[in-house]
């Protein structure tokens, strides 16, 4: 397992070749210190752990790490299904003036449909995605002010990431100096 930053990981899931809409997520606080953790998981891709915290409103900073190649029976049912009404989505910027008026004409297009007949919140977030061209996205289970009991199932799973991502991340808050508060 090679701990990299979350950025990084992210960057992965973008460049994946995989269904877009398969993606699933579940994150909350961290069970010791700072910061949030979050799974991604793919059928396809297997399932990345990442921690993160706010080093301040502008700056997240945090570690991350494949922790699995697929998603096996042990793993499944810790992951939201699409039953949620929470949706997360992963998206990276367009690359230049010409790709963004693209993709403004598409959402345009797609609220514009949207708008002039029935329609479920579900396809209304799909079909978004689509319009923007969503490299990942799905049900997300999120909780800020606690933690699940299915978030703690998969650190316990993966209990060797978990305490080395947890090692990483504290590493890094102690270098920016944000384990100290106010001085």
């Amino acid at each position: 397992m090679r701990v990299r930053d979350w950025q990084d990981i992210l960057d992965d899931v973008t460049d994946e070749s995989v269904d877009p809409d398969g993606w699933r997520a579940i994150a909350g606080q961290r069970r010791d210190g700072v910061g949030e953790d979050l799974y991604l998981g793919h059928p396809g891709v297997g399932v990345y752990h990442l921690k993160t915290y706010a080093k301040n409103p502008y700056d997240v900073r945090g570690v991350g790490a494949r922790v699995a190649r697929r998603i096996d029976d042990d793993i499944d049912p810790y992951l939201p299904t699409e039953d949620l009404s929470q949706r997360f989505a992963v998206q990276s910027a367009p690359e230049d003036e010409d790709e963004a008026k693209s993709t403004a004409r598409r959402l345009e297009e797609t609220i514009k449909v949207h708008a002039e007949a029935p329609t479920s919140p579900d396809d209304l977030f799909r079909d978004v995605m689509d319009a923007i061209d969503s490299p990942a996205y799905g049900p997300m289970e999120f909780d800020l002010s606690d933690r699940s009991e299915d978030l703690d199932a998969l650190s316990e799973t993966f209990a060797d990431a978990d305490d080395l991502l947890s090692a990483e991340l504290d590493d890094l808050i102690e270098s920016d100096g944000v384990d100290r508060g106010f001085q």
